[in-house]
């Protein structure tokens, strides 16, 4: 008989009964509405045993206990009244557990998010396993809302007001022996013994309430507990700028269920999240998430993905080393480096030793796992070890006839079915595999920098890449950690097509007599993460220099850069790589907060003066860059507007809570784009002319989503 129920119970003969999570035709444990009475039922059925000494929670899958609540479940809510009432339907779930006469623990193994963790915190004892696939957590502040099941109460209760909070509001989430230290969890044991240490945690009855530290006891003080709200509050607000209401509400929502107690608390919460998912922030949040979900189903081509087994990296410098890093500790690939020089080879090699040296000593790792993991990575000047490479990954100088050179010799050196693929910023993959004798091989892969941290990758095919090939590099990339986009063999491909319009009309106002920081900050309190002159400066001046002739060559005068922009790079100035750009780079003391360099004003000639408020700053950065993602749509540089707002969030930091550049076109309304466009056409110039996409779509009153 096909199971339909998720949660089984087993009577063992001590009398404990065993609660076995298994969403049925599923990957992944996740809750659902109709799982209340489920569960329901089997603690009722248990209870039937006059004798029961107590339940164990734990899942029947092999690698995660509950990954959190289905998200579509809140999507199909049309109210919020409807999202409050889902919200106390869980809550009344998670109270009867935690009221039971019986010691309950939850046996945790795997992915434990969201609701998973708050049905964990109504247990009371929650053991988890060492394994590195174990993540405790509560992330729902990256889709809008907050805990809607109890865990904005119950988690300050366990571990503390100050490290609940940290913990909700950044959505991070704790491996096994962090879980630990904080309180989150009893216990951390091998997976062995996990079953064997829950059902002795059951014998010893009930455990009383955990003593907090004595620092969060402190805080329960009245007046400590006003600083602390108002502190968070205040550090809150800084971090958004106010483009993500969930984050306010969640700290006045913990205040609440402090100052008036838990049933104040709980109705709060559900209130909240109720109101919360009927946000267009959360909205545009959980897009975003639907987004990267169906894209980890796609193989990019109508073809199967070949397994790599042993890549290549040529080039030991910042990319290729990150990208031999992330090939080895993140797909787990024994990866090769060759470089001109030992000396780039050992900068690729200490690149890993860092990153796994930072991980020991956050106790992520023993020194003995990171050695084995090291024990990944090899290189050396010359092609010895590429003979069964069977991807390699080029990382050198943006030089097409030294790319040319890479393609020969690795077509020469390494297997026939060897894939190539291209770690270029710039220049056309078609052009790189002019002359190849397998093109068909030969592929775009664009990392961003810091590769380690830099989510996307834009994989470029050009007219004659397999499909087999396509379908294996997008595979690798998601190895690797990485959300890839397939995009068109255009000049700039998309990332950087839309980037450079937006830091062009920056510099316009830098040279306007703006301050820089003014400029930036405009951006940031927009939602951007960092302002577009402090980006340049990270990414580099001269890599955006090498980037900018090659777009005006190929669309035109809106690429023009602003002429004074040439005194910049004559200056020597190449951002924070060289410790000169425009910001200053002199102390460790202007880390975190940057001061821009006034000597740049200097050498500009500029009166500097802000003339124009964040807004209009903002405006006009940001339509340029809105005006160029339509145009990649309309010429098929991207294959969809889910795509292209993937790419924009995941590749620049367009805001996430707007859901992406065409999300935030449909949301704003095409005619108002286009009338915005409009009006600074007027001001500024034919740079912002809206392009026939746009106009388009206004005319047939048309949206990027059909269901938007």
């Amino acid at each position: 008989m096909t199971q339909t129920t998720a949660f089984h119970l087993q009577m063992r003969p001590d009398n404990i009964g065993v609660i076995t999570i298994d969403v049925p035709g599923e990957k992944m444990n996740t809750l659902k509405a109709e799982f209340a009475t489920q569960v329901m039922e089997v603690i009722t059925q248990a209870r039937r045993n006059s004798q029961l000494v107590g339940l164990v929670l734990i899942s029947g899958k092999p690698d995660n206990f509950i990954a959190g609540a289905d998200i579509s479940m809140i999507d199909r809510c049309h109210s919020a009244e409807e999202a409050t009432a889902l919200s106390r339907q869980g809550q009344e779930v998670m109270a009867n557990i935690a009221a039971l006469p019986f010691p309950v623990v939850a046996a945790i193994h795997g992915a434990c998010l969201g609701g998973g963790l708050e049905l964990a915190l109504a247990c009371d004892v929650r053991i988890c396993t060492l394994d590195e696939k174990t993540r405790l957590g509560l992330p729902e502040m990256q889709l809008g809302l907050l805990p809607g099941t109890g865990g904005t109460q119950r988690l300050p209760r366990l571990i503390g007001v100050s490290q609940a909070l940290t913990l909700m509001l950044s959505g991070k989430t704790l491996r096994a022996g962090q879980a630990r230290r904080l309180g989150l969890v009893d216990d951390a044991v091998p997976q062995a013994i996990l079953l064997q240490t829950a059902l002795e945690q059951v014998v010893k009855g009930k455990k009383p309430q955990r003593t907090l530290p004595t620092r969060e006891k402190l805080m329960q003080a009245p007046l400590a507990r006003h600083a602390l709200f108002a502190i968070a509050k205040k550090q809150t607000n800084r971090k958004t700028h106010g483009n993500y209401p969930a984050a306010d509400r969640l700290i006045d929502v913990v205040r609440i269920g402090v100052e008036q107690g838990s049933r104040s608390g709980f109705d709060a919460e559900a209130r909240a999240f109720g109101e919360l998912a009927m946000t267009p922030e959360s909205a545009a949040l959980r897009s975003l998430f639907f987004a990267t979900t169906a894209m980890k189903k796609e193989s990019g081509a109508q073809a199967q993905p070949r397994e790599i087994a042993s890549p290549g990296v040529l080039g030991g410098g910042l990319m290729g080393g990150g990208i031999a890093s992330v090939t080895a500790l993140n797909a787990g690939l024994p990866v090769r480096i060759k470089d001109v020089n030992l000396s780039g080879v050992n900068h690729a090699l200490q690149h890993s030793w860092d990153r796994l040296s930072e991980k020991v000593k956050r106790h992520q790792l023993k020194p003995t796992q990171r050695q084995q993991q090291m024990a990944r990575i090899s290189g050396g000047t010359d092609y010895q070890g590429f003979a069964r490479r069977d991807l390699v990954i080029e990382a050198v100088f943006e030089d097409l006839a030294l790319k040319r050179q890479m393609v020969s010799d690795v077509e020469r050196h390494c297997q026939p079915q060897t894939i190539f693929a291209s770690n270029t910023s710039s220049l056309s993959i078609a052009e790189i595999a002019a002359g190849a004798q397998r093109p068909e091989n030969i592929i775009g892969l664009h990392y961003f920098s810091p590769v380690e941290k830099m989510p996307l990758v834009e994989v470029i095919p050009h007219a004659a890449t397999s499909a087999e090939t396509i379908a294996t590099t997008v595979a690798l990339a998601r190895k690797q950690g990485k959300t890839p986009i397939v995009v068109a063999d255009r000049a700039g491909f998309y990332v950087n097509r839309i980037l450079t319009p937006y830091i062009n009309e920056a510099m316009r106002c830098l040279l306007e007599g703006e301050p820089i920081e003014h400029i930036d900050q405009a951006l940031v309190k927009f939602g951007f993460p960092v302002g577009p002159i402090q980006l340049l400066d990270e990414v580099g001046i001269d890599v955006g220099s090498k980037i900018a002739p090659i777009l005006l060559q190929a669309y035109g005068d809106r690429f023009a850069a602003p002429t004074a922009f040439e005194a910049v790079l004559q200056d020597g100035r190449k951002g924070r790589k060289n410790g000169k750009g425009f910001y200053l780079y002199t102390s460790s003391r202007w880390r975190g907060k940057k001061k821009p360099d006034p000597a740049l004003y200097r050498l500009l000639k500029l009166e500097v003066k802000s003339r124009q408020s964040s807004e209009q700053i903002a405006t006009r950065c940001v339509m340029m860059m809105l005006n160029e993602a339509a145009r990649c749509l309309e010429e098929g540089v991207i294959r969809s507007a889910r795509d292209g707002d993937i790419g924009a969030v995941f590749g620049i930091g367009f805001p996430p809570f707007v859901g992406g550049p065409f999300r935030y076109m449909d949301q704003l309304g095409i005619a108002s784009i286009v009338n915005t466009l409009g009006n600074l056409m007027q001001q500024q110039g034919d740079r912002f002319t809206p392009c026939d996409a746009l106009r388009r779509r206004t005319d047939m009153q048309e949206k990027f989503y059909i269901s938007a």
